[in-house]
């Protein structure tokens, strides 16, 4: 079955119930786990952008998403799982792709949630998407209404 499992995670609570999900998935295949959590690459580089440079503006933002992939990290902890995790800089589908090709990764699980109008999910896009269209390897989409 899949030996090597990558949860693209953000903390929502789509996210979670993937975490869950994906969780139970890596034990029932005795698979390897790795947990993500990308920064996109906008955060750490909007200071430079407008011709200044803002350390602590970037300092924060990589404390939120390592708060984020630690609070991953620990659910999947407290329900005895074992996972090893990784923060990620850039545009999520390429960096998670890209890990995941890295890691030799036969299964991504990421978190989608049903948006209920056209124009949400317009505005929002997919990320779950895009990673079935450029992915290495199997794509488990978790889904929340």
């Amino acid at each position: 079955m899949y030996k090597n499992i990558v949860l693209a995670y953000d903390g929502s609570d789509t996210g979670q119930k993937a975490l869950l999900d994906c969780s139970e998935l890596a034990q029932w295949s005795h698979a390897t786990l790795s947990l993500v959590a990308v920064m996109p690459f906008t955060m750490s580089m909007a200071a430079v952008e407008g011709n200044f440079y803002n350390p602590e503006l970037e300092a924060r933002e990589v404390q939120r998403f390592e708060a984020i992939l630690a609070d991953g990290l620990r659910r999947l902890a407290d329900a005895g799982y074992t996972a090893s995790g990784q923060l990620l800089k850039g545009e999520s589908v390429e960096e998670i792709t890209g890990y995941a090709n890295k890691v030799q990764a036969d299964l991504i699980v990421v978190g989608h949630k049903h948006l209920d109008s056209w124009a949400a999910r317009w505005w929002r896009g997919s990320i779950s998407g895009a990673l079935i269209e450029h992915a290495p390897c199997s794509v488990l989409c978790v889904i929340t209404r």
